[in-house]
């Protein structure tokens, strides 16, 4: 009988061809070959296990070698063929002394004295780049310079094994590839089972995605007869640079923090978590490894020459580029805030391997400063940020212009309807949406009953009808909307707004407002409208509506009801910190001061105008210095909300933030909203029911417009799919278990801001 020893290299090559010769496994029986799938798997485990136990564990060692032995001659004896295959990839790369192959010769030996050695190998620096790829999503947190390193090495197979310490060089470990060296495979695999007994073939990649697969088969382990066609299965696509960068980066963080044994990130989670950082953009390049191909060369062409089934192009290297460098991880990223987020999942899986409680926080003195809920979820970065913050003049709280809600009783006045000049589209927001149905009639109803005239909307990639209660608010010259799914460039919302500059809506525009649909100018001077702010203001070309960040308030579920009537509780008036607390979006006069409209003001200035410029704040008063040429946050000195706010519902119902989590975001597309998001905006310390006064012309105006029996026919139908969304997303593990934390959050305004500074990106 004849053995035949597929030892890989490649794994994912190696995957593959083990899972056709699984689904062939019978027909091959028929055919005289048998395919022993659960003893293969076992042989590195025998090999090398027994090896690193000889005398600590000489039972085992001596247990494992009878239970194999016993599985593999039952195996023989049952269909007594002339061919057996045994096929893993990690003894090729994982084992590499002498002892090792000897005890695996051992173990076959009895069954029969032609084994044949079978390994796959393709050009060292493509090898390099999937390989790093495969490490790296399992837990890799060295960078390929190591690698790059050895190509100097006199000798690669045991510089790489030194460094090592042989202690796992799988693809799941942080080793080198000592197998890189194949010239040195050879020899190795040679000097335990004879000479010509290793056979190199190229590693098949492209047949092995196609029905072909079963006849890389046959030519692996020349088998004469047919094997039939199987199912095609193509490769997954190969990571981003820059997510291998960022995931490198995690496992740094995460090594660190699993080292001590006080967290466990158990495997499954370890690469879930890997899998959220993830971003687009272009593999590495195997020719950025030209140094890694220089290296062995020489050795290949020799190669190719004793190796019949190799040729020139298995092993051709990919011309040269400049040397590799790590790729940036882009958008700004930092590990560290991930982590954060990640944290209470980690947590969770530590509390569930240990079955108790996290240990509390070592400082007493600290803690006792905090609420309950805060000691259970605050991270140890967060606690240190709050022993800091409230004994600082940062520390939030609600004196900054303070409201008498009982003269809020009385309810604005309906305001007389505009006539503008000809010519003069007026006050026009440009806006960008995505799913948004449920919420559009009531937010173009709030802004024309407070004076906006027009509106140019964007959307993108809608399901949910946004863009059919768009097009029928347009047929009714509410508003104009704009498909935008062929946007280009970094995020939908700024080609949107790069777009507008074009339309005359814009070109025509009195003053100019980029909001989102979650926002709401809440003017509280005179009657509430814009007409009554400008009054005040009457020099101001650029006002900086800063947010006020306005929680779930309790609200768990999607209700068919105004979100200014439902959300009442928010963040203080001062919260100099975290970053988002005193964003700020800026309406500007159309003077051409600017040529730029971003997302949260107009950029480039026209240093031929700069003198014409007046920003002010909420409080009208002037800023102009600050924020002329960059910002887009208040600072102590400049923060005001005394005549003008902008309400920012960013989380709506908890029901609403799942949906709004897998949708994703308009302008940092790349970043999850994830846990992270909830705890910087969902703000409920404090009451602001200012712009409920609001609610009866707003209702007014609502009503008219929803008389129309398509506007309203598309508003049920889109209010429906976000419920039913909601229905599906909590069916989810992943969403419910986001919703289940959410809730359990409950911070004071200090704690917050804490724990937000702690998971700060932008800052």
């Amino acid at each position: 009988m004849r053995i035949w020893l597929h030892i890989g290299l490649g794994a994912s090559v190696s995957d593959r061809i083990q899972r056709v010769m699984a689904d062939k496994r019978e027909q091959m029986i028929a055919k005289g070959i048998l395919f022993p799938q659960n003893v293969s798997a076992a042989l590195c485990r025998a090999a090398r296990g027994m090896a690193e136990s000889d005398a600590a564990h000489p039972d085992q060692q001596g247990a494992l070698h009878a239970q194999l032995s016993a599985d593999l001659a039952r195996e023989i004896a049952t269909h007594q063929h002339d061919t057996l295959i045994l096929s893993n990839a990690q003894l090729g790369q994982t084992l590499c002394l002498t002892s090792e192959l000897e005890r695996l010769k051992a173990l076959l030996s009895p069954f029969s004295d032609d084994i044949r050695i079978v390994a796959q190998v393709d050009e060292q620096a493509r090898a390099l780049v999937r390989h790093y790829e495969a490490q790296v999503m399992t837990g890799r947190h060295a960078p390929l310079e190591r690698e790059l390193g050895l190509a100097t090495s006199k000798d690669w197979w045991q510089s790489a094994i030194d460094g090592a310490g042989h202690s796992g060089t799988g693809p799941t470990s942080d080793n080198a590839p000592f197998w890189l060296d194949y010239a040195a495979v050879v020899q190795f695999w040679e000097s335990g089972f004879g000479p010509n007994s290793v056979t190199l073939h190229p590693d098949y990649r492209q047949k092995l995605t196609s029905d072909t697969a079963p006849d890389v088969i046959r030519s692996l382990f020349e088998i004469a007869p047919t094997l039939g066609k199987t199912q095609a299965e193509p490769f997954s696509p190969p990571p981003s640079a820059a997510w291998l960068s960022r995931a490198r980066q995690m496992n740094v963080l995460f090594h660190h923090l699993t080292r001590s044994g006080q967290r466990i990130i158990p495997p499954d989670l370890w690469q879930a978590l890997l899998a959220e950082t993830e971003i687009e953009g272009e593999p590495i390049a195997p020719r950025t490894l030209s140094a890694i191909s220089n290296r062995f060369a020489k050795d290949n062409q020799n190669l190719v020459e004793t190796h019949p089934a190799l040729n020139a192009e298995t092993l051709r290297p990919p011309s040269a580029q400049e040397q590799w460098s790590e790729a940036d991880p882009g958008n700004g990223f930092r590990a560290t805030q991930y982590l954060l987020a990640f944290m209470y999942r980690i947590d969770k899986a530590t509390n569930a391997a240990h079955k108790e409680k996290p240990a509390p926080s070592t400082n007493p003195d600290i803690a006792a400063g905090l609420s309950p809920a805060a000691r259970a979820v605050m991270p140890p970065l967060a606690v240190q940020n709050f022993d800091k913050l409230r004994k600082s003049s940062y520390a939030p709280h609600n004196r900054l212009g303070a409201v008498n809600e009982e003269e809020l009783a009385a309810a604005y006045s309906l305001a007389p309807q505009r006539i503008l000049p000809r010519g003069s589209s007026g006050r026009v927001i440009v806006g960008c949406m995505k799913n948004e149905a449920p919420y559009i009639v009531e937010w173009i109803a709030y802004h024309r009953a407070i004076g906006v005239d027009n509106f140019l909307i964007y959307t993108n990639d809608c399901t949910d009808g946004t863009d059919k209660i768009l097009n029928r608010l347009q047929q009714m010259g509410i508003v104009q909307h704009r498909n935008n799914d062929d946007w280009r460039g970094k995020s939908p919302q700024q080609h949107a707004l790069n777009m507008s500059r074009k339309e005359k809506v814009i070109r025509n525009a009195e003053w100019l407002i980029h909001i989102d649909v979650d926002e709401f100018i809440n003017v509280r001077t005179g009657n509430g409208t814009l007409d009554d702010f400008f009054a005040v203001v009457p020099d101001a070309t650029n006002v900086a509506m800063t947010w006020r960040l306005f929680g779930h308030d309790g609200v768990t579920r999607l209700a068919d009801e105004f979100v200014i009537d439902q959300f009442e509780k928010c963040a203080p008036t001062y919260c100099p910190k975290p970053h988002t607390a005193w964003g700020f979006k800026t309406m500007f006069k159309n003077i051409g001061a600017y040529g730029k409209i971003s997302c949260h003001r107009p950029n480039k200035l026209d240093e031929d105008l700069r003198d014409q410029v007046r920003w002010v704040n909420g409080s009208g008063q002037d800023m102009t210095e600050e924020v002329a040429n960059n910002g887009w946050r208040n600072s102590r000195r400049s923060i005001g909300y005394d005549l003008l706010q902008l309400n920012h519902y960013a989380l709506r119902s908890a029901e609403s933030f799942l949906i709004k989590r897998q949708r994703g975001r308009a302008l940092h597309v790349d970043r999850s909203i994830g846990i992270n998001y909830w705890i910087r905006m969902d703000w409920s310390d404090f009451r602001d029911i200012t712009i409920k006064r609001n609610i009866p012309r707003v209702r007014a105006e609502y009503d008219r417009l929803m008389q129309d029996d398509a506007l309203r026919k598309w508003h049920e139908k889109g209010r429906d799919w976000h419920r039913a969304k909601a229905r599906e997303l909590r069916k989810n593990p992943e969403f419910q278990e986001l919703y289940e934390q959410a809730l359990a959050i409950k911070l004071t305004e200090t704690e917050r801001v804490a724990y937000a500074l702690a998971l700060d990106m932008e800052t």
